[in-house]
Parts: structure tokens; sequence; C-alpha cells
């Protein structure tokens, strides 16, 4: 293993042991006893006895935590709390009622540890993958992190009381983070396409005068060198302009299980599962139920809920040419959230039915996208060249639907009588949000994607470019010059949801408006554009006069699915 290819596998070092144990714990107990002054009535000489009022909060807290530094580049932590409330000075009486014991002090079994209140835990992993210790791929820089957390919650008294059980919840999450750094300047090194230097810029020059002065003719033999050597630079600049590439992408996943029937120890717990207290998104709640762990109360309401977000964000710094930049971004972001009603059915002989009752999904989903196609076309107060095209691609989309149901649209008993196929009018959303696209991103409708969800995003940029300070009259003009544009488009989905009325046994059912119905429920799509700025330019005068001068423009369109209203607000 002494190969450079084999330098990852020399630096693993996996050490045996971790590098820190720890515990604390945190006791409180506080109790407080007032007494207020008796009072005596003028008709009687009694006197009116007012009660002794006690109030005690014990407390036993503790963590423990684990530091694993496994190798060089894995790192793994493990933190666990345990809640807990003693309650160690109520006592039964003959009845069977709970009554305080008013002379208990505080020392009074203090190293009594209570009932767990509140369980989490934390574990969390770093790895920094060793592509950069391969030769090959020196260039990358790339870092995982893994976030697993779990949470045990009492549930309250008054609920305990009436179910006459422990009725907790549980709730687990896991995050998941890429980290992405590509040097394409190292790449482009390794493999010997960088710019020659010495032949380029002032250095040439000085190179170039130097010769002059020593002998023209050696200039003159010299100087198709010199050319080709300018020509493989710009060669070499173009080929080489994008210098670095960064990649961020993170998932979040959630669980939320309300009927939890367990409880927590001292030194915690691992049910339901392992992977469950680790973070894992697997589905436990039908082998809960059928071990007996979900109430089986039936006036329990309390829903439960999965959630899951992405996050995707591209950056790349571009440089076609000397003093020339272009930052591109791209990103992307979706969001849902799942709830549903269940209940645990007795089957008899100890065994339990998990039964979900009704479900219903909704989320956001944001992404970037490219309208410049029709950024410039002709709109004003009684004319939009897109909003022509948006109606005129209905009717295209349509017959893309219907022919993929398998809908014959040569057949007039299958259109209604616009010429649209049955279940697939005008203003149905499978319709509307494709047409809406397609009319404003430039895109033909017999090519656009037929679903609302986009994968790739599209890019985004800023431009700037000081290359006029090269010019002399700038320089003696000027202390700085520089000209900007930068440009912003995205899509977008407000609160899509679950279709309750939509039946997967029977999806060719149609609305009242004769169109099918959709599993998915949108609110509203819109698409924003904004070139901020369309143009820039910002210069400083040899006097110290600054200048900043924009020119921007804008556009906002809002297609509302519950009017199918379509909203475009310009700005110039």
């Amino acid at each position: 293993f002494t190969g450079a290819y084999w330098k990852w596998l020399k630096e693993f070092n996996f050490n045996l042991l971790p590098a820190s144990i720890s515990l604390n714990s945190n006791i409180t107990r506080n109790f407080n006893q007032q007494k207020f002054r008796e009072v005596f009535t003028e008709e009687s000489a009694g006197q009116l006895g007012l009660p002794l009022l006690q109030q005690r909060n014990f407390l036993f807290d503790w963590q423990y935590a684990i530091n694993y530094t496994l190798s060089k580049s894995l790192r793994l932590n493990f933190t666990a709390s345990n809640y807990r409330i003693v309650k160690n000075y109520f006592e039964e009486d003959a009845m069977g009622n709970l009554v305080i014991q008013q002379d208990l002090g505080i020392w009074d079994g203090f190293w009594d540890t209570g009932d767990a209140n509140r369980y989490t835990t934390q574990l969390q992993l770093n790895y920094e993958l060793p592509l950069n210790k391969i030769p090959l791929f020196s260039f990358v820089d790339a870092s995982y992190t893994y976030t697993g957390n779990f949470d045990w919650q009492r549930g309250s008294a008054v609920l305990e009381e009436l179910s006459g059980g422990q009725i907790n919840t549980i709730q687990n999450a896991n995050t998941h983070t890429l980290n992405g750094s590509l040097s394409m300047s190292r790449l482009y090194d390794y493999i010997g396409i960088s710019r020659k230097k010495g032949n380029s810029g002032k250095n040439a020059n000085a190179v170039r005068q130097n010769k002059e002065q020593q002998n023209k003719d050696r200039q003159d033999k010299n100087q198709p060198q010199q050319k080709e050597s300018k020509v493989l630079n710009t060669l070499s600049d173009i080929v080489t302009m994008v210098k670095r590439i960064n990649i961020n992408y993170s998932e979040n996943n959630g669980k939320v299980l309300p009927g939890y029937t367990e409880s927590v120890g001292f030194a915690g717990t691992f049910r339901p599962s392992w992977n469950f207290i680790f973070g894992s998104q697997s589905d436990v709640r039908f082998e809960m139920a059928r071990k007996g762990w979900l109430t089986r109360f039936p006036e329990f309401n309390q829903q439960y809920m999965q959630q899951h977000n992405t996050s995707l964000n591209v950056s790349a710094n571009v440089e076609p040419l000397r003093d020339l930049t272009i930052d591109v971004v791209t990103e992307r972001l979706y969001s849902d959230s799942y709830t549903e009603n269940f209940r645990v059915n007795d089957l008899g002989a100890g065994a339990f039915e998990y039964e979900n009752l009704l479900g219903n999904r909704f989320g956001n989903f944001s992404i970037s996208a490219l309208l410049i196609g029709t950024a410039f076309r002709k709109t004003d107060s009684e004319f939009s060249e897109a909003f022509e095209t948006f109606k005129a691609n209905r009717l295209a989309i349509a017959n893309r639907l219907a022919l993929q149901r398998g809908i014959d649209i040569t057949d007039p008993a299958f259109l209604d009588s616009e010429g649209y196929p049955l279940g697939y009018g005008r203003n149905n959303q499978a319709v509307l949000l494709p047409a809406f696209i397609a009319a404003y991103t430039g895109k033909n409708a017999d090519a656009v994607t037929l679903g609302a969800f986009r994968d790739i995003p599209l890019p985004n940029w800023t431009v700037q470019y000081t290359g006029l300070m090269r010019i002399k009259w700038f320089q003696k003009q000027f202390k700085r010059f520089s000209l900007g544009h930068a440009y912003r488009a995205s899509y977008s989905l407000n609160s899509f949801r679950t279709n309750l009325e939509f039946d997967p046994q029977n999806p060719d059912e149609t609305d009242l408006s004769g169109n099918f119905r959709n599993p998915t429920l949108y609110t509203n799509a819109t698409l924003v554009e904004q070139f901020s700025p369309l143009v820039k330019v910002d210069f400083e005068t040899q006097s110290s006069f600054n200048v900043l001068a924009e020119i921007k423009r804008d556009r906002a369109l809002s297609l509302s699915f519950d009017n199918n209203l379509l909203t475009e607000i310009t700005g110039k």
C-alpha cells in the first residue's frame, strides 16, 4: 500500500476507544410552604382555619454523551437526556387515593429518580469523504453528515386517567447533508491544460519590449510563436472557464406517532426499535400495534404525522474571459407533510391491528427556472402574446393527456362541444398547469413535461465585467468601471394537497364539470422573473465622483386554480 492511490487507506487510522464519555446529573428540589394568618369572626370566639399551602417541584435530570473519533475523517457523537419528575411525596390512603405526605422534606428519598417525563437522544455522524486522497479526484472536497433524533414525551395525566393507562408521544427525525466543492483549477493542473505563463498579459508585453530593444530581427523571428501562445491561452481560458463548483444537498425526514403506551426506564429505551431511535423512517406502526404498544382508547383522535423536506443548491464560478465573471446558481426546494387519523382494533386472543382512517398530504415546491424566452414578448393591458399562447396550449395538452389515457381523440363521441377530450376540459388542473408553464417558459406544448414537479433546476446567473479598465482612455478617466447583469427566475407550487374526493379504485370518476378528478390539488402556480439588474453601470471617476446606474425589470405570474384566474404583474 505504498502507491498514491492507497493514501486514503493509510490515513484511515481507526481508533478502538471513544475519545470521551461524559455523564452529568442535575437534581432540583424546590419546596415552598405558605401559611396565611388565621381569620377570627366577630360572631364567635372561634377562628376560620386556613389550610397550609405546599408546593413541591422535585426533578431528577441526567445526561450522558459519547464522542468517538473513529478515524481522522469519521466522527460519531451520541447524546441522551432523561428528564424525570419525582413524586415520592404522594402516598395512597386506605381508599386508594393519592394524598400528600405533609411532613416529607427535600432530603427525604433524595436518590429517588422518579418517573420519566421526557427522553431525547441525538446521533451525529460526520464523514470527510476521502476522494481528495485519490490523485484523479484530488480536486474534490466532500463531506457527509447524518443526524438522527428521537424524542419520547409523557402524555397528560388527564388523558392517562381517562384511558386507564399512559398515552405518550414518540417522534424521530433524520437529516442527511452532503456538501461538495470541486476546485476545477486543480483538475486542469492535473491533466495539463492550464494557461501558459510568461507569454500573456503584462509579462508578455515586457518580454516583447525587451526583445525589441535587443534585436528587432529576433523579434520578427519569434513573432509567430507569440501569436500561437496567445491563441493557445485564449483556447485554454475557454476550456478552463469553470473555476469552482459547489454542491449542497440536504434532506430532512421526521415522524410523530402519538398513542404510544410504553414508558422509559432510567437508562432510556430502545423501543420501538434501534432503527427508530437513530432516526430511521421505516414504518413501525403496524408492528407496534401488533405488539400492543399503541393505545386502543376509542376516544383517542391525535394524528400520526410524517414530514419530508429536500433542498438542492448548485453554484458555479465561471470566467470565460479575463475580467468577465459569471456566477451561476440553481436551486430546488421541496417539502411535504402527511397526516393520518388511525385506530387500533382488538382482534381478540391478544392480537391487534393498525387501521388508517384518513390520510392527507400537503406541501410546497419551488425550483429555479428560465423564462427569458418570453421575457421581451409584447405585453400590455389589452394584449399578451404569451397569454394567447397559453390559451392555445390547452387543447394540445388535453389531447396528450387523453392519448395517455387511451382515449381516441379522433372520435367525436369522446370530445365535448369545444373539441376537448371528455374528462380533460379546458379548466382541468392537469390541462391548465402544463399549458401555463409551456406558454411562459417558451416551450412547445407537445414537448413540455405534463407533471407538476420538475427534477432538474435551471440556471440563474450574475455577470460582472471589468475589462474596460484595460483600455487606456478608461484608465485616464476612471478609478474603476464595471458592467453588471443578473437574472433570477423561479417556478413555485404553493400549498398542494391530497384530493380527498379522488378514488384510486375508480380513477375515471368525474367532478361536476365533467373533468377527471386529479389525485393532487394545487392552490396556485407562480412564475417569478427578475432582471435585477438588466444592465448595471458602476464607476468612479478620477475626481472621486461615484455613479451607479441600473435598469431593472421584473414580472410575476400567478395562476389560481380556485377560480382559474391568471394574474400578471410587471415592473420596469
